[in-house]
């Protein structure tokens, strides 16, 4: 965790998270795990270029290496074929996590057209939670003249939360900004 964001973390979030939910034990504060970041490419099936365009933006985004994910199991309606490259994902942790979730937040979101907040059901009962995005464009990194064509990606957060609640008031501590 960068200095700024540890300090933050320990000042704001843990005592805020203690008080809310009444924790005996500092280490009981839920914290950030690890953020996933995943395209699937369907093109790629037809087009193997589309799938290194999304690679190598997808690198851009998370300011690390991407791996390409292949096809579990063969699907006939879908042309897919088992072992067939259909997709690509960045697993966040520690400062580089800290930093994506910071622009997401702050610089990529509010670049949403028509964005009124996050959806606030998306958790999955674990305390993890899932966000859809439609366009590339919205992160700054990302050129819009050497964007042939916009695809989304889904940002799932994961956290140490054991509800729902709580991980939901840990992400509002982080300035997520939900739905009213």
């Amino acid at each position: 965790m960068s200095s700024r964001l540890k300090d933050f973390y320990a000042s704001e979030v843990v005592p805020a998270m203690i008080k809310e939910f009444g924790y005996k034990n500092i280490m009981e504060v839920p914290k950030l795990d690890k953020i996933v970041i995943n395209r699937g490419v369907g093109e790629a099936r037809e087009n193997a270029k589309v799938l290194d365009v999304a690679v190598k933006e997808l690198e851009t985004i998370a300011g690390q290496k991407a791996v390409v994910t292949k096809a579990k199991k063969s699907v006939a309606n879908f042309k897919v074929r088992e072992g067939m490259q259909i997709g690509c994902k960045v697993t966040l942790r520690g400062d580089r996590m800290y930093e994506f979730l910071d622009r997401l937040v702050n610089l990529s979101l509010p670049r949403v057209r028509d964005f009124r907040g996050v959806n606030p059901n998306s958790f999955d009962g674990r305390g993890n939670y899932a966000l859809g995005i439609r366009e590339q464009l919205i992160f700054p990194e990302i050129e819009y003249d050497k964007v042939d064509k916009t695809r989304g990606m889904d940002i799932i957060v994961v956290t140490t939360a054991k509800t729902d609640a709580e991980a939901r008031k840990l992400l509002e501590l982080f300035n997520m900004p939900f739905q009213k």
